[in-house]
């Protein structure tokens, strides 16, 4: 049976919402999940969280009329179990057959895709440049961005295209224009947005170094090179040409307060360095990223807030609940950043993760070489972004 083509259940099922869900979770609350997807799925992506206590049965386990005593054996019947698969369909059947056997259920609505949808504002309270910054965090990956508006203007960092219209609503209801959407690099776990809020009138950012790798759409958009500002009200957005996770990697200090470095510095950790040129070009990629990071990152004052594209279940929220950290703290945290070039070459080659999925398919599409609607952009970048090296091999004791 196809997972998105199940009979509606017999008995009434209790939809939970994505955003329910989640805020249960940021309580504290203790939340059991039976997911119900293959354990492929389940493996390689799904939601997890200190209270939270994650079961997987997969839903052909409930086809037959009479469910075999060793799949309910590991679900709990003595408190509440959420029911999820990737759309909706599969948990809500899996959840009445549950419900007929007196379990206290609900199902997800829309499964991981509906997880994948949220998409949470932050304002970060430390920086202290002008006008205010606000920190975009997608939990189902890992995704970060960010907002700077100041004096009726306003800039994105790092977009994602499944939420264009998101930032369009963001300016309008704080009473800004969206005057730039700017790149970090060309990204390879999610669409970019950037062409699609180009194409809103929004003007288009992306680094010059990228241009290289072979992006179709250069001529459109405003390239970046090393040292150029952007204004946004009074607040300054400078480039930093910062290579090693790509070619093209560059970051952004807004207002000299804080660094957007995309890929390249984490607060858990730092960049990958074989998603351009494969295992062959990484040690070349890894070299060049110890000099950016030595020679333009860590050169900046201690104070100097480091906010990465992306967060992993690693990574610890600062006070204000966004992954931002002082320079001066990574360096005191994070053993990478004070070995010598050898070691850290050597350290970070020695043990990275899976390589995001569909990595190729997706850098094809940011650079414009290959076409995807919305809805196949978004089926694209489910899943964990992978984007970093081991975050337990840089972590200092």
């Amino acid at each position: 049976m196809d997972p998105d083509d199940f009979p509606t259940p017999d008995v009434s099922v209790e939809t939970v919402t994505p955003e329910a869900l989640k805020g249960r979770i940021d309580d504290g609350n203790e939340v059991t999940i039976l997911d119900a997807r293959m354990e492929t799925d389940y493996e390689e992506w799904r939601i997890e969280g200190e209270t939270v206590e994650s079961i997987n049965v997969p839903y052909f386990e409930f086809l037959d009329e009479e469910i075999d005593d060793d799949v309910l054996v590991d679900i709990p019947d003595n408190r509440e179990v959420t029911v999820l698969c990737a759309k909706g369909g599969a948990s809500e059947y899996v959840a009445g057959k549950l419900k007929e056997r007196d379990y206290e259920v609900n199902h997800l609505d829309e499964g991981m895709n509906g997880w994948a949808r949220i998409y949470e504002t932050v304002e970060v309270e430390r920086y202290d440049g002008r006008g205010t910054l606000l920190q975009y965090q997608r939990p189902s990956s890992g995704c970060l961005g960010y907002f700077v508006y100041d004096d009726g203007e306003a800039a994105v960092i790092d977009p994602l295209r499944a939420f264009t219209d998101r930032y369009l609503e963001d300016a309008a209801e704080l009473g800004v224009e969206l005057t730039y959407a700017i790149d970090t690099h060309i990204h390879a776990d999610h669409i970019s947005g950037v062409r699609a809020l180009d194409a809103e009138g929004v003007e288009g950012v992306i680094p010059e170094a990228s241009v290289g790798r072979g992006v179709t759409y250069a001529d459109e958009l405003t390239l970046a090179e090393d040292g150029d500002e952007f204004q946004v009200g009074d607040a300054t957005i400078e480039t930093v040409y910062t290579p090693g996770h790509t070619s093209g990697m560059t970051s952004y200090l807004i207002d000299d307060s804080l660094l957007a470095t995309g890929d390249g510095l984490f607060v858990e950790s730092v960049a990958r360095p074989d998603l351009e040129e494969g295992d062959d070009g990484a040690p070349e990629a890894a070299a060049q990223l110890y000099e950016s990071l030595q020679e333009r990152v860590l050169t900046l004052p201690d104070e100097t807030l480091i906010g990465g594209a992306h967060f992993s279940d690693a990574a610890e929220p600062a006070e204000d609940g966004t992954y931002t950290a002082p320079i001066g703290q990574l360096v005191d945290e994070m053993d990478a950043l004070t070995m010598d070039k050898d070691e850290f070459v050597d350290l970070i080659l020695s043990d990275m993760p899976p390589r995001p999925a569909n990595y190729e398919d997706i850098i094809p599409t940011n650079l414009g070489q290959q076409e995807a609607d919305d809805e196949e952009a978004f089926e694209l970048e489910l899943g964990p972004n992978n984007c970093a090296a081991s975050q337990e091999s840089l972590a200092g004791d």
